[in-house]
């Protein structure tokens, strides 16, 4: 693919929403490179001793690859999302058997015992995701799903343990458009637990969600996007919402926090592709596209919907971008973005 210039062509207006079956034969081909990819890595490890500085492959057994452990998490997830939106790749299929043993697993449970604020709470939500989607593909009868799903059961168990009793000591959520937004977080955690049927975990991190946001009023949506963002902390605070809210009591609360949320579907450009938080850019015009359109159906809204339309029709030009700074994450927003849609 060739690299693309940093401007973004003006959107038009899309007559169809990718569907994940559209989008599964590019998202294989990166999921595939990126678990067979274990340099350059971002190692992120409090060392407590000399001796305690070691390997990716050491610390991590099942996600030492794909340049950082959330981004390794989450490409399994692509991996998986794209079996079970029906795409025959036994590649694709036999690494992920390889990396989702219980063995291996096991290892990456034990380290986040160890270290209970690592990859807190963007990994662990991606973890807590991961676990969901393997449990409904093994649901929906696939043998492999179903050895994954026993493997990474103790993950999701783990992080969302860790994450009860952190969110009840929360008093202010972060709002940052990056990896430490509490709003994205909580969103990606809830609604694990729900697929997962874990109904007294998914009530209290409903009640975590309101106590946070629920009185939230008047978002400043002219002040929200810097440089590095990746997420909108605006629409990641609504789309937690839309999860949370019924629909009469979401309706009242969204007129209060978001009266003009149109100004935040503009998209927003990188003028240098080859740049690690400059293509953070990219995946904010994904991740807002899926708010956008996740939110125009909670709200029955085809305005917001159209709007998210458009950006993500923007958003899917950075899968083109060869390099690795962003062919490492970007397929699994843009998936979330299309499938969520």
């Amino acid at each position: 693919m060739a690299r693309r210039s940093g401007r973004h062509a003006p959107p038009g207006r899309v007559t169809r929403v990718p569907t994940p079956a559209d989008l599964a034969p590019v998202a294989a081909a990166v999921v595939r490179a990126n678990l067979t990819t274990p340099w350059p890595y971002h190692l992120v490890h409090l060392a407590s001793a000399a001796d305690d500085v070691r390997t990716p492959a050491e610390l991590y057994p099942a996600f030492h690859t794909s340049f950082d452990w959330h981004s390794c998490v989450h490409m399994h997830w692509l991996g998986v999302e794209v079996l079970r939106a029906g795409h025959a790749d036994a590649a694709l299929r036999a690494l992920l058997g390889t990396t989702l043993t219980a063995g291996r697993v096991a290892g990456e449970v034990a380290y986040l015992r160890a270290h209970p604020a690592f990859e807190r709470p963007y990994g662990w939500a991606w973890a807590a995701r991961l676990a969901a989607s393997c449990r409904a593909a093994a649901d929906a009868g696939d043998a492999d799903a179903a050895a994954w799903a026993d493997a990474t059961a103790p993950l999701a168990a783990t992080v969302l343990d860790l994450a009860v009793p952190w969110l009840a000591r929360v008093e202010l959520p972060v709002r940052h458009g990056v990896h430490s937004n509490t709003a994205f977080g909580l969103a990606l955690l809830l609604t694990a637990a729900d697929d997962l049927g874990l109904t007294d975990t998914a009530r209290r991190l409903r009640e975590e969600a309101v106590r946070l946001y629920g009185d939230d009023r008047d978002w400043a949506t002219r002040w929200e996007t810097s440089g590095h963002d990746f997420l909108s902390p605006g629409l990641a605070e609504a789309d937690l919402m839309a999860r949370v809210l019924p629909a009469d009591a979401l309706h009242a609360w969204w007129t209060g926090f978001l009266p003009r949320p149109l100004e935040l579907a503009r998209p927003v450009r990188v003028v240098d592709p080859t740049d690690g938080y400059a293509v953070h850019l990219d995946g904010l015009n994904l991740s807002r596209a899926g708010a956008l359109l996740r939110l125009g159906a909670a709200l029955d809204d085809p305005a917001l919907r159209a709007a998210g339309e458009e950006l993500l029709a923007v958003g899917l030009r950075a899968l083109d971008n060869p390099d690795f700074v962003a062919t490492h994450w970007l397929a699994s927003f843009a998936w979330d973005a299309v499938a969520g849609g």
